[in-house]
């Protein structure tokens, strides 16, 4: 039986599911009542030998729900005016419909079950993603509701870093100071950062030889005790 991580095909690799790498922009930290305000999705794709690349980038700004929040201290971090005439922001729910629609795509392409989210500290962008859905009642979210990739933890795996910047750097991949809390850019940024670190996996595989996937895992008996 072919491993997993050495499968040519993405439908195997994830266990049916297609990795998408989401970064979102907010007008705070509470995803129910804060505004969602910028959402950029990466789909991630492979090639013939069983390594993931970054796909087309997804992406939208999106105008603030009605009621909500725009903490001043957040828009001053994200550099976003929610007002700006040539933001060509959509209203949410075509914001998602927008993003989701080439996620759909893609998922009949590999023929994925389901799109996982792939983020840096990936639960604050799927809560987003999640408040978003259900504020609009959309009905054909592609994202698992729950599960998540999260680079923070793969990053401080492979690199022993977490910080993204950081762990970009680690992995000897470019950031631009300037250019980050754009959820464009985070998001392609990530991007590469997750399939550097799932190829770099397979790499160390596929050069050795006598890895295999484990069939049980062993415990030591515990220690005889005296009385």
């Amino acid at each position: 039986m072919t491993s997993p991580l050495l499968s040519p095909r993405l439908a195997d690799r994830f266990r049916g599911f297609l990795p998408v790498v989401v970064d979102v922009e907010t007008g705070g930290f509470d995803p129910e009542r804060d505004a969602l305000l910028e959402l950029a999705a990466v789909i991630i794709h492979m090639d013939d030998t069983g390594r993931v690349y970054p796909g087309e980038t997804v992406h939208a700004h999106v105008e603030p729900f009605p009621g909500g929040g725009l903490d001043p201290k957040s828009l001053a971090i994200t550099r976003i005016d929610p007002t700006h005439p040539f933001r060509m922001a959509l209203a949410e729910r075509a914001a998602l419909d927008h993003v989701f629609g080439p996620i759909r795509r893609a998922l009949r392409d590999y023929d994925c079950q389901r799109a996982i989210l792939v983020g840096h500290n990936a639960s604050f962008d799927l809560n987003v993603i999640n408040a978003a859905v259900r504020r609009t009642s959309h009905k054909r979210c592609p994202f698992h509701p729950f599960s998540a990739f999260d680079t923070v933890s793969l990053a401080g795996l492979a690199y022993g870093q977490t910080v993204l910047s950081r762990a970009l750097q680690a992995a000897g991949l470019e950031w631009d100071a300037n250019e980050a809390h754009s959820a464009l850019y985070d998001a392609e940024r990530t991007a590469q950062l997750f399939c550097t670190i799932v190829n770099r996996w397979k790499s160390l595989n596929e050069s050795d030889s006598s890895w295999s996937m484990p069939q049980s895992v062993e415990t030591a008996p515990p220690p005889s005790q005296t009385h």
